[in-house]
């Protein structure tokens, strides 16, 4: 007994020219997005950074001018070192201080010492700060 023909096979279609020039365009979409997110990721790690870092020099001035302003009655010199030690403690620089009567003001400077700094971006952020008594004016 012998078997019936099979069947003609169809061919395979073989993509177009088109086709084939996008071969592969999906990975190269993919990574473009990877490398999209991770830059956007470092900006916001970036800008978090540095502002932590403001936030940090805001309280180091706080905190050195109400020292200073605590110590005005020993006079400018005492006062001013007084600014310098709470401003050390704090993680800061002491940039000026001013004492003039009962009343104290002062900068500090914060070095910024995350991915900014890495990247080798910005320099020292600053802050100032006045402390005295309520209604007092120089």
């Amino acid at each position: 007994m012998r078997c019936p023909p099979r069947p003609p096979t169809e061919q395979p279609r073989r993509p177009s020219a088109g086709l084939r020039a996008q071969r592969g365009s999906g990975t190269v979409w993919a990574v473009a997005l990877c490398a999209l997110v991770w830059t956007s990721a470092l900006v916001l790690a970036a800008a978090a950074g540095v502002r932590a870092d403001r936030q940090q020099a805001a309280g180091a001035a706080d905190l050195a001018a109400l020292a200073a302003a605590a110590r005005a009655v020993a006079g400018a010199s005492a006062a001013c070192a007084a600014a310098d030690a709470s401003a050390q403690r704090n993680g800061a620089r002491l940039e000026s201080c001013a004492v003039r009567g009962p009343a104290a003001e002062v900068v500090v400077a914060v070095p910024v010492d995350r991915l900014p700094a890495a990247l080798g971006i910005g320099p020292d952020l600053q802050a100032r700060s006045r402390a005295g008594p309520v209604g007092w004016t120089p």
